[in-house]
């Protein structure tokens, strides 16, 4: 399937990308310039200016500390595609600039080796991020040589890429390993692509194939170097880095969860170029895993803060989940390539459900405070007090020492226009994933097709779509549109110039195949019903428990809205479930009210801890927001799951 260039026209997604255009990147350069008040400081430009020898000083932050300033100058990128800022791109290409001061004559860049321990390169793959920070090296070179046409940053990470590749390998020689954090299989994946090299689609391979192989060279890392680690303790945890197993012999989801999607995204991309039949089959079972035993409601993945990690099937704890934002978003940049292997619409509604809640939910409406960690409860006092939920914070934070999920955010959300469809070649069908607003142009048959999607989402289930076809002429293709798994009620209807038209159901696609004139208007009709949802009788944390869900968005309860503690409000035997449209709350949403029933205070002796079971309930008419709301008003206690 082929990519063309789309345009986001959309009200709601708007809002977000135009936030990311105006705040977020500028506010990110400010904080990776550590000139945010009040904020933990990020020592990433200070890193290169001391390797470029700029000025003098001791090496800051994380170990992969590169990598923000890497992610940061992809979101630039994106957001230059859309909407050319010649001082946003003179910034950048000062960034660039003093990267390539930082770069040594081989090509190895990595400030952190530069400054604090130079001569040991490539000692500790296991745990340093020297070949992840690579990786985001060229997907920004990528992104940024893609919009603006600058080979500087291509041929900086060009030059790096060579160096890794004459370094890494099975020939005599060369060092037999891989990354303890898989990203840089993904992105030789992107710098193949743009420069046409092939050498740099086989190290890819070769990090993917070597990946799991016996004997362990991260065991045998270990041992030359003493035993010693930076932060584990003891012998290196196969599983958290996934290479207990070789990748085509992994079926179940393990280990830290960002470092399993970015692979799970690279064995995706290297399944469909080379037509891997294996590595395809392990993707679809590591999916499967993923996503219908290990995946929150909300999209978020990872439910242990102890390694950052998956822990077992079903077992999603809502208080001490992690569900890094990281995480989400390496979900949906797999999901998007397992799309472009097969159009098959659970992959598209799990890219949805992750960007709709986890992701936007991880940024503040102001676009300068951030969720680390998306819990699914909270309780402030716990957040605070317990050293077990330490990590969950009741309020967004301004920046992180370890900051990689707000520049993850900033560069997938201006990069977003990239997932809503997919045309496959010749212009034969062209697939809608994402209902949001936008134009996209294709040919097919020797004529110009756009096609202009109107989307009233996530309020209204309205969607159209004006054909335009080049010379006013007539265009035959195939139009298919998903079907979302949130829609519950039979099939959905499509009017084709108004009048109602018949579709086949292929992969959760309804698809329409006929002569399209210029003019011509399709309507997609999803309803939106506020619905409870229960969970699988094994995830234990939910049992006896309903969330409520309203079309792609999952809902909560905060303590503003319905007092605290919110531990004792449940559903009512008939919660009577009613949603408006509130202009004067938080920018405007959809809130659901509902009956419940909330244990009545006055009803509890203050000196008695337990009483014999009564009535000590009494009916509240409580509501619900938006998950990817909470958290933007006064801190308090928040739920997404209610007791029934």
């Amino acid at each position: 399937m082929n990519n063309t260039q789309t345009c986001i026209r959309d009200d709601f997604w708007e809002d977000y990308t135009e936030l990311v255009r105006q705040t977020v990147i500028p506010y990110q350069w400010e904080a990776l310039n550590d000139r945010i008040e009040g904020a933990e400081p990020s020592y990433a430009i200070r890193n290169f200016r001391i390797a470029a020898g700029l000025e003098e000083g001791e090496f800051g932050g994380w170990i992969f500390q590169d990598s923000d300033l890497y992610k940061w100058l992809e979101a630039v990128a994106y957001s230059l595609r859309h909407h050319p800022n010649p001082e946003l791109e003179k910034t950048a290409d000062g960034a660039i600039d003093l990267i390539g001061q930082a770069q040594h004559e081989n090509g190895y860049l990595n400030t952190y080796f530069s400054i604090k321990e130079p001569g040991k390169q490539w000692t500790n793959l296991y745990e340093a991020h020297e070949l992840y920070c690579a990786g985001h090296l060229i997907e920004a070179a990528v992104a940024y040589y893609e919009t603006t046409g600058k080979r500087k940053l291509l041929d900086i990470a060009c030059r790096f890429a060579d160096l890794i590749d004459s370094l890494f390998g099975a020939e005599p020689g060369q060092i037999r390993a891989y990354c303890g954090h898989q990203e840089i299989e993904l992105a030789l994946v992107k710098l193949h692509k743009v420069t046409g090299e092939e050498r740099y689609l086989k190290l890819s391979s070769y990090f993917i194939d070597e990946r799991g192989s016996k004997p362990n060279y991260f065991i045998e890392e270990w041992e030359r170097r003493g035993r010693t680690s930076i932060w584990s303790q003891g012998t290196p945890n196969l599983e958290v880095y996934q290479c207990h197993l070789p990748v085509r012999e992994q079926s179940v989801a393990v280990g830290h969860s960002v470092r399993a999607v970015y692979m799970y995204t690279a064995m995706a991309d290297l399944a469909r170029i080379t037509g891997d039949g294996k590595l395809r089959e392990a993707c679809e079972r590591l999916w499967d895993n993923t996503t219908r035993k290990q995946m929150y409601i909300t999209g978020g993945i990872g439910a242990t803060h102890l390694g950052e990690a998956f822990t077992f099937d079903y077992d999603l704890p809502n208080d001490t989940v992690y569900a890094e934002t990281c995480a989400s978003i390496g979900l949906i940049f797999w999901a998007r390539r397992m799309l472009q292997i097969e159009a098959k619409s659970n992959y598209a509604d799990v890219m949805e459900r992750a960007l709709y809640n986890n992701v936007l939910g991880s940024m503040s409406k102001d676009g300068k405070h951030f969720f680390y960690v998306n819990p699914l409860e909270v309780w402030p006092d716990a957040s605070s007090k317990n050293p077990d939920k330490f990590h969950v914070k009741p309020v967004r934070q301004k920046w992180f020492g370890c900051s990689c999920c707000p520049p993850n955010v900033a560069r997938l959300l201006s990069s977003l226009s990239d997932y809503i469809y997919d045309v496959s070649d010749q212009g034969r069908t062209v697939y809608t994933h994402l209902f949001i607003g936008s134009e996209v142009g294709f040919e097919t048959a020797n004529r110009k097709v756009t096609l202009r999607q109107s989307s009233e989402l996530p309020w209204s289930g309205r969607v159209e779509f004006l054909i335009s076809v080049s010379d006013k002429d007539i265009a035959a293709f195939e139009l298919a549109l998903r079907i979302p798994d949130w829609f519950q009620s039979g099939l959905p209807v499509l009017k084709v110039n108004g009048a109602t038209h018949d579709y086949r159901v292929e992969n959760g696609y309804a698809r329409v195949e006929r002569e399209w004139s210029d003019g011509d208007t399709a309507e997609w009709l999803l309803p939106l019903a506020s619905k409870l949802i229960a969970a699988h009788p094994l995830m234990r944390a939910n049992a006896g428990k309903a969330a409520i869900q309203r079309g792609p968005l999952v809902y909560c309860v905060e303590e503003t809205d319905n007092g605290a503690p919110l531990a004792s409000l449940s559903l009512a035997e008939e919660p009577n479930l009613t949603d408006r449209l509130v202009f004067d709350l938080l920018g405007g949403c959809v809130v659901v009210e509902g009956d419940g029933l909330a244990s009545d205070e006055f009803e509890w002796p203050e000196d008695k801890p337990y009483q014999p079971l009564g009535n000590q309930k009494k009916p509240v008419r409580f509501k619900a927001i938006p998950y990817y709301l909470w958290g933007n008003r006064k801190p308090g206690e928040m739920s997404v799951w209610l007791r029934y």
